[in-house]
C-alpha cells in the first residue's frame, strides 16, 4: 500500500494475516505499517518471548487483534495442524506472508552435506510445505494473497553464497509455478526479492550503500501487494544490477569473486 493508503482509516488491504516467522525485521516492520483496529494479525514464530514482545508492541501501534503461535517452522509435520488452526482463528486468511530462513554458513555447507541439508530444509522444503497448503486454501476460497521472501542471491549462484542462493532459486521456480496455476483463480502470488538488508541475519556482514533498512523493504513490499506485483525487487536498484549480473557469460563468470 502507499503511504497515504497506509494511513487511510478506510484501509481497503487484507485484514486477517497470517504471519509466519512473525519476529523478523522485515515481518515486524511490515506489521507495524499494518497495524489498526480493523487488522487481525496470527503471528507464528518459535521464540515465544520475542512473539509476546511482538504482539504487544503490533497491540500498542492499533492493531485489532494479535494472536500467536509458538511453533518452529521447520517441524514441517505440524504445519497443517497449525494453518488450520490459524484460519478458525482468524476466521478467514486474506494474506500469508512467509517471512522465515536462515543464511547459514556457506563454508559449512560446502564442507558437509547435513549443513547444506539445514539450510535447503528451512528455506526451501519448509515453505513448500507452507505454500502448498495455502495455495490449496486460497483457491478453494477464490481469493487471498501469498508473499513470500525470497532473495536477490536466488537469480545466479555465487561462490560466497550458492547453498543459500540455490534455496532461493528453487524457491523462485517453484512460486513461478504456483502463481501459474492460481491466479485464474483470483489468488495474488508475490515472489519478493531483497538484496542486503540490515538485520541481524547481515549483522556479520560489513554494511554499504547497497544496504537497505527493513522498513524501507516493508515499504517496497506492500506497494508491490497493492499493485498486485508477481515479482519485486527491493529495493529496485536490484533489478538493473541482478540483470547484468546473470547476462555475464559463464566464461566469464566462473573467474570472478563474488
Amino acid at each position: 500500500m502507499t503511504k497515504a493508503l497506509a494511513e487511510d482509516p478506510r484501509f481497503n488491504g487484507p485484514k486477517k494475516i497470517l504471519i509466519l516467522g512473525a519476529t523478523s525485521s522485515i515481518a515486524i516492520a511490515v506489521m507495524r505499517k499494518l497495524a489498526r483496529p480493523s487488522c487481525h494479525l496470527f503471528l507464528v514464530g518459535r521464540n515465544k518471548t520475542k512473539l509476546v514482545a511482538t504482539a504487544q508492541d503490533l497491540a500498542t501501534r492499533g492493531a485489532g487483534q494479535v494472536d500467536i503461535c509458538v511453533l518452529d517452522l521447520d517441524d514441517t509435520k505440524a504445519h497443517a495442524h497449525m494453518l488450520a488452526s490459524a484460519a478458525e482463528r482468524l476466521g478467514s486468511i486474506d494474506m500469508a506472508f512467509l517471512a522465515h530462513g536462515v543464511l547459514g554458513e556457506q563454508d559449512q555447507a560446502q564442507a558437509a552435506y547435513p549443513a547444506a541439508e539445514a539450510i535447503l530444509h528451512t528455506n526451501f522444503m519448509s515453505p513448500v510445505s507452507l505454500i502448498t497448503w495455502l495455495a490449496n486454501y486460497f483457491e478453494a476460497k477464490g481469493s487471498g494473497v501469498l508473499a513470500v521472501i525470497s532473495s536477490v542471491a536466488g537469480d545466479r549462484g555465487r561462490k560466497s553464497n550458492y547453498v543459500y542462493g540455490s534455496s532461493k532459486a528453487a524457491l523462485n521456480v517453484f512460486l513461478d509455478g504456483v502463481r501459474n496455476r492460481v491466479d485464474r483463480h483470483g489468488v495474488h502470488v508475490l515472489t519478493i526479492k531483497p538484496g542486503f538488508v540490515a538485520t541481524p541475519m547481515t549483522a556479520h556482514i560489513p554494511k554499504n550503500k547497497l544496504f537497505a533498512t527493513p522498513q524501507k523493504v516493508a515499504a517496497g513490499i506492500l506497494k508491490a501487494i497493492e499493485y498486485r506485483r508477481d515479482v519485486v525487487y527491493v529495493p529496485w536498484f536490484w533489478w538493473p544490477i541482478m540483470t547484468i549480473i546473470k547476462l555475464v557469460p559463464e566464461r566469464i563468470f566462473k573467474g570472478l569473486n563474488l
